[in-house]
């Protein structure tokens, strides 16, 4: 008989549900689309109840589609898009507002009330985040002071909050559970007393009675209810990571100074800098990087909203490309433009939330294969603006990179990345690295796995990038002129 874990990555586009056997081959996968709501300018909401909905939709075809003993089974892990906010009320288990997608800014002018009140730096020390719309408790309070009648439902101790696995949890077992990871991207935990910290509370109007129990990241979450999943017994979830720190886990960076970078709708960079938070010196954050028994990491991460999220723009909306494949790029050249893929602000260093993207020196010469490229060189040189920092930071240079999710299968991206970061990347054997991080969580909680160091020896490696000497048509000093042109633009340069 063999041994199955369940993976199920709930993502900021899409849901996915990956069925792994005991050595780590993926035996299952199906992935949905859900709607992206945008009611405002600069909103991004999703519907919470598609999302669960989903959920059970996919496990249940995932079931259906394997055919093994459902007793063979370990269990069920969770993934999730970080930050992104749901309340709920108890009484009925409806959402009171729909999801506040972690991309929107429509908590920025709250943001900016805090940092005129002197506030960041008490923040920052406590949770290792900046201030910015990108993190959960600004978007809680948006809900309280706009959404008619939550704030009573919260006095009176009916209101629930969650980030999307603490929502899914919910719904699936009852439980109002969260893990170390997700609560740590709030900015109302703790990361030094790992607590909800009520300084930090008071500041946003915030009831303690809201928040979830937070657990280690191979926690036992509950077990989910029958009539939620039929046909199936005992299906426990027993792994829960945000999705990023689920990558760190999937690319077994357990040492210090090991960095992975996911290129999912944005890309994000994790360096495991050990059992101490460390702050930065350069604009990037400090988060936990996952709690595993008796292993607490740290990491500090740096944020680029838009990455795979950019390809799609110039495939969907403006029609540029037809697919996503390397083939679609290996003519092209950008010809001196420039694409900033700011769609929905800039992230790390720049935090510029209200940034809007552009394309910049265009002629009546440029083409669309000008365009296509600029847009590989535009994700290419964000990310490469954080991997400088991790750089600073560290002190020393980065000799290799761990590199997944859906754009690091394009072999030009990942060729053009590796020549920027003069460093060697190394592609997972399995692009969905944040399903894999929840896969170890759950085999060892089960059994199936003894160690941190027993997860390390399972590493499959698909290729490596080495630098070439490659000269590209922008140069450094161009690159942050454009910076510097959409954040005119937005009005935020100082």
């Amino acid at each position: 008989m063999g041994k199955y874990i369940i993976s199920f990555d709930q993502g900021t586009t899409s849901s996915r549900v990956i069925v792994f056997d005991e050595r780590a081959n993926i035996i299952y996968s199906k992935s949905k689309e859900f709607e992206q709501l945008y009611p405002s300018n600069g909103y991004v909401e999703h519907n919470p109840m598609v999302i669960y909905e989903d959920c059970v939709d996919l496990i249940t075809h995932a079931l259906k589609g394997i055919n093994i003993d459902y007793s063979e089974i370990l269990g069920l892990g969770i993934t999730n898009q970080r930050e992104t906010t749901v309340l709920w009320d108890k009484r009925t288990g409806l959402p009171v507002y729909n999801a506040i997608c972690w991309q929107s800014g429509q908590s920025a002018s709250i943001c900016e009330d805090l940092k005129n009140k002197g506030l960041e730096t008490l923040i920052e020390k406590k949770t290792g985040l900046i201030i910015n719309p990108y993190f959960s408790a600004s978007k809680i309070k948006w809900i309280l002071d706009n959404v008619a009648g939550v704030k009573e439902i919260m006095d009176s101790g009916n209101l629930l909050f969650g980030t999307i696995d603490s929502w899914l949890i919910y719904k699936l077992t009852g439980n109002h559970y969260t893990d170390i990871t997700n609560a740590s991207r709030t900015m109302l935990f703790n990361i030094h007393t790992l607590k909800w910290d009520k300084d930090l509370l008071d500041i946003f109007g915030i009831n303690e009675s809201i928040l979830p129990t937070v657990l280690d990241c191979d926690s036992s979450y509950g077990i989910i209810k029958e009539e939620r999943i039929k046909n199936i017994l005992d299906l426990e979830i027993c792994g829960v990571a945000g999705d990023q720190e689920a990558s760190l886990i999937g690319h077994t960076c357990f040492s210090e100074h090991e960095l992975k970078i996911t290129y999912g709708t944005g890309s994000f960079m994790l360096l495991n800098i050990g059992d101490k938070p460390k702050k930065s010196q350069s604009g990037l954050l400090t988060t936990i990087g996952y709690k595993i028994g008796n292993n607490l990491a740290y990491a500090l991460e740096g944020s680029v909203f838009i990455a795979g999220a950019a390809f799609k723009f110039i495939r969907d909306n403006l029609e540029l490309v037809k697919t996503l494949s390397d083939s679609e790029f290996e003519s092209c050249k950008s010809n001196g433009t420039i694409f900033v893929p700011a769609l929905t602000g800039l992230g790390a260093p720049y935090w510029q939330s209200e940034a809007r993207g552009a394309f910049l020196g265009l002629t009546r010469a440029t083409t669309k294969s000008d365009l296509a490229f600029a847009t590989i060189l535009g994700v290419a040189y964000l990310n490469y603006d954080v991997f400088n920092l991790m750089e600073r930071d560290l002190g020393s240079k980065i000799k290799s990179v761990s590199a997944d999710g859906g754009a690091s299968l394009n072999k030009i991206l990942m060729q053009t990345q590796s020549d920027l970061f003069g460093c060697v990347i190394n592609s997972l054997s399995i692009s969905e690295a944040t399903s894999l991080g929840v896969y170890y969580l759950v085999g060892l909680n089960k059994g199936l796995f003894e160690s941190l160091d027993d997860i390390k020896s399972h590493y499959k490696l698909k290729r490596s990038y080495k630098p070439l000497d490659n000269k590209y048509e922008i140069d450094h000093d161009k690159w942050h002129l454009a910076i510097k042109a959409v954040e005119v633009f937005s009005g935020e340069a100082k």
